[in-house]
């Protein structure tokens, strides 16, 4: 079976965050101060501030640098003209220039905590849009910390940690959030979630990217992700009924491609006294359309006419025969043989009868499998917290075992 096992990376979200509203509402004034302001300064301010409001912003700028540079500065002449530095360079789109204006702005001991807030919101976007990945982080972790930052802003701070290459740190700060999600009762996001699995390819660390995929098959379901988990599975598999197992979470989950992978799990199913199964799959890939040479449809139509009859005489009474005479065996094998050909009629209820009486009988060759049978069963039923109970039921077959996880992941995405 060859299912694809690479994944693409994980798109990089939107390289910049939009920037909200202006950081002053107007050019400052600076009449009224609570402090008097030397006359040459005053003056120079003000000029830089009729300047700016006609739009004369170079011309403004010059006026500030000249009043700048003028002695007898006052705590609160700074002030006016940091306002209408900020403002200026706002309004020219200067972003270097204005974000250390913006920071010494928000120290100001003139600056209201209502005005610091914002201002601190607006460093982490301008620093983020900058590419100063390190100050977006502090700001906007400061902005989280205080309730001051918006829906956008935890997205702001995990794609920083991202774009400057932290694998680790991505990682760590967007686990927080999904975690924080999970125990909410809410849905993490999309792109915490890929974020994830894409500092884990960085990193090549396995494990992590297997988790990051796993919470991504739960909450956002794509055929690519299942692709994966089940290739890495089918490394695994050593035995004919593993395979068969491994062949029955691709065709329900849509990861089934090839022709030969129909035809050999229609084979092993048939093998397995399960015709009802084999039926519905190469139906399904005979409509579809998958086998495009005249080898492999004449092949997949002849197991499809084999399945038929064997499922005709099941049908006629012959399984109700077979399943009289398994309940009065003293161990359970035979029990679970007609579950899983009730299982390949869509006959989950009695399925699940006769999964669960030869569990209890004993006596099994392969009770992980039985186990297991009992959790897709129960699935198939609509009864997810029973199907989850008999997938942690599955010991001792580290395949079976690992297709019980999936299949408990299948379980929690369908919910």
């Amino acid at each position: 079976m060859k299912l694809k096992g690479a994944l693409a990376p994980a798109a990089v979200l939107g390289a910049a965050l939009a920037i909200g509203g202006s950081f002053l509402p107007a050019p400052p004034a600076y009449a009224a101060p609570p402090q008097k302001l030397t006359r040459g300064v005053g003056l120079k301010l003000q000029a830089a501030q009729k300047d700016i409001q006609k739009g004369k912003f170079a011309a403004g700028l010059k006026l500030l640098d000249q009043a700048s540079a003028m002695p007898k500065q006052t705590p609160y002449s700074r002030h006016i003209a940091t306002q209408l530095y900020v403002f200026a360079y706002e309004k020219t789109n200067n972003y270097a220039k204005l974000a250390p204006k913006l920071e010494q702005l928000s120290q100001d001991p003139y600056t209201t905590p209502a005005q610091k807030a914002q201002f601190t919101t607006s460093l982490a976007q301008i620093y983020y849009t900058l590419h100063n990945y390190p100050k977006a982080i502090q700001y906007g972790t400061e902005a989280i910390r205080h309730g001051w930052g918006n829906a956008q802003m935890p997205t702001l701070v995990g794609q920083s940690y991202y774009l400057q290459g932290n694998w680790r740190g991505t990682i760590q700060y967007e686990k927080g959030l999904i975690n924080s999600a999970i125990k909410q009762g809410q849905k993490p996001t999309k792109q915490s979630l890929q974020l994830v699995q894409s500092s884990c390819q960085h990193l090549n660390d396995n494990p992590c990217l297997l988790g990051s995929i796993e919470q991504l098959v739960v909450y956002y379901p794509k055929p690519q992700y299942w692709q994966f988990l089940i290739y890495k599975t089918l490394q695994t598999v050593k035995s004919d009924t593993n395979l068969l197992e491994a062949y029955r979470l691709a065709f329900d989950v849509g990861v089934m491609q090839q022709p030969h992978e129909f035809t050999n799990y229609a084979e092993l199913a048939i093998e397995a006294n399960d015709p009802g199964e084999a039926e519905t799959v190469l139906t399904k890939a005979l409509q579809a359309n998958v086998f495009t040479t005249t080898n492999s449809k004449a092949k997949a139509e002849r197991l499809l006419s084999d399945a038929k009859q064997k499922a005709a005489k099941d049908l006629a009474g012959g399984l109700a025969i077979t399943a009289a005479a398994a309940a009065r065996q003293r161990t359970g094998e035979s029990d679970v043989r007609v579950g899983l050909a009730y299982y390949g009629y869509k006959q989950y209820d009695m399925a699940i009868h006769e999964f669960t009486q030869g569990i209890a009988k004993g006596g099994l060759q392969d009770p992980a499998e039985a186990h297991l049978l009992l959790g897709i069963a129960q699935l198939k039923a609509g009864n997810r917290p029973a199907a989850v109970q008999a997938f942690q039921a599955v010991k001792g077959n580290p395949t079976l075992q690992r297709l019980a996880s999936l299949w408990s992941l299948r379980a929690r995405s369908a919910a």
